[in-house]
């Protein structure tokens, strides 16, 4: 059990990682291709995945306040040029209607890349007094952005997501907002999917099109490479301005209000996988497992096995925990371990007539392969309390691999010439100018993945110019 290549249909990550991911989604039936290139069918264990997601950050938005809505997937082509910089940043990626049955349309539709565009031209139509704002609202929906390359989750040419837009009275009011937002997604990314991120603003080539600020959460993948997890924009009054939103003020003037919008997409479940997973597959946290335990009763023929692992099951669901009993008896115990550990649930409890004997079960966890005895006395409250545990140390494990792989920049051209210097986050400090951080992706294929918001001062010059430092940046290749 404890063999490397138990799992055959894997390929080892260290062989070829990219293989690697796609192996696990596909033989795990996360996804499977369309018909219609970049374009991915999200299965069953998928979707469940994109559930946890969707139902913690839901819970999230709905308690500071936020409402769900729905606006069209087609937008006017005439609505989407009224922000010059927005349209210019989407325009490569925006896939066209053209006709309607056998007929040419009189304008071109778009199939939204994202929404500012018609969600600002509705609220332009709703907006009258301050008494209004601030206007919470969010959408669960997919966009299509027309890849060149794909890869399921990670960048597909239509993607599931929410994007929330509000609209606030005050700027300071939008900045809390847009801070506000990308703590809850930090939550879902550590609390739920125990995949620690760092938090920071964007450099203004990074930023958004059309945004005052875009604010980021980013990941790092097994593989050293570097994930935009989530991100937050504060908008400012760009979108407002472009489309004539006016409220009467408290001073009975006449007021553009503050923008914000913010999004989160199915590429966290990618993310999840490359952080979490490991050669026989899927390793998942306890709190986003669409199943937490599967039991696998041995010689369930024999009297009293399967009436244990059924005791077993019911208290494990009348206790909350979403247990699975597989009693099927067309396949060998020995198939049923490796099929559960490649898809990552993360306890496993074996039953056999022995361990009825002594009054216990052997559970397993996915994430260590430890075995442990557990009584039936208290079987459930165990369960539950190393549930708990498995959550928090893979939180921990995720930790600690990113602190091993972030480094300090001390010399740049040693950075330019060494590949194993890239790998992973480097800390280096930076002037602030567009020329450096253009100079460093051309001669490194490394972008500034952000501004943290924890600044430290590692020196008093730019690592890539010596000129004055103005911030601390973290540096990655990036997904």
């Amino acid at each position: 059990m404890t063999d490397q290549n138990f799992v055959k249909e894997i390929t080892p990550m260290e062989v070829d990682f990219p293989r690697w991911y796609t192996d696990v989604i596909l033989k795990n039936e996360l996804v499977d291709y369309s018909p219609v290139k970049g374009f991915m069918v999200i299965r069953p264990y998928g979707y469940a995945l994109w559930e946890k997601i969707q139902a913690f950050a839901d819970e999230k938005f709905k308690a500071t306040g936020h409402k769900n809505m729905y606006f069209p997937l087609l937008i006017p082509e005439s609505l989407l040029n009224k922000e010059k910089e927005h349209v210019e940043g989407f325009a490569p990626e925006v896939a066209w209607v053209t006709h309607g049955g056998s007929e040419e349309l009189a304008e071109r539709l778009c199939v939204r890349p994202t929404s500012e565009t018609i969600i600002c031209h509705m609220y332009s139509k709703w907006l009258n007094s301050y008494r209004d704002l601030p206007y919470l609202f969010n959408q669960w929906c997919s966009v299509v952005r027309w890849e060149k390359t794909t890869r399921p989750f990670l960048r597909t040419s239509e993607f599931l997501w929410q994007e929330g837009h509000t609209l606030h009275e005050t700027e300071e009011e939008a900045q809390q907002e847009t801070l506000q937002m990308l703590d809850i997604y930090r939550q879902v990314a550590e609390d739920l999917m125990a995949m620690p991120v760092v938090v920071g603003r964007k450099s203004d080539k990074e930023k958004f099109a059309g945004a005052s600020a875009t604010y980021t959460m980013e990941a790092l993948m097994h593989d050293g490479q570097a994930l935009q997890a989530g991100t937050s924009h504060n908008l400012g009054q760009h979108f407002t301005k472009a489309f004539d939103i006016t409220f009467s003020g408290r001073d009975g003037k006449e007021h553009h209000p503050y923008h914000t919008s913010w999004g989160i997409s199915t590429r966290l479940i990618g993310g999840l996988i490359m952080v979490h997973g490991d050669n026989r597959g899927l390793v998942l946290p306890p709190r986003i497992a669409p199943t937490q335990v599967v039991i696998i009763p041995i010689a369930q023929k024999k009297a009293g096995v399967l009436e244990q692992a059924e005791k077993l099951f019911n208290a494990l669901k009348h206790k909350g925990i979403r247990t699975e009993l597989d009693d099927n008896i067309k396949e060998s115990p020995g198939w049923k371990f490796n099929q559960y550990e490649m898809k990552g649930y993360p306890i496993r409890i074996e039953l056999g007539p022995r361990d009825i004997e002594n009054n216990q079960a052997m559970a397993v966890r996915r994430d260590t392969l430890e075995k442990t005895a557990v009584s039936f006395d208290g079987f459930e409250e165990t369960i539950h309390e190393m549930l708990e545990t498995i959550q928090s140390d893979m939180l921990e494990k995720a930790l600690k691999h990113r602190e091993d792989n972030t480094h300090v920049m001390t010399d740049y051209e040693a950075y330019k010439t060494d590949e194993t210097l890239r790998k992973g986050f480097t800390k280096a400090m930076w002037c602030g100018c567009r020329e450096c951080e253009d100079l460093v992706k051309k001669e490194t294929g490394a972008s500034i993945r952000c501004i943290p918001f924890e600044q430290e001062k590692l020196s008093d010059k730019c690592h890539f110019c010596d000129k004055e430092a103005k911030h601390m940046v973290y540096l990655a290749r990036a997904y």
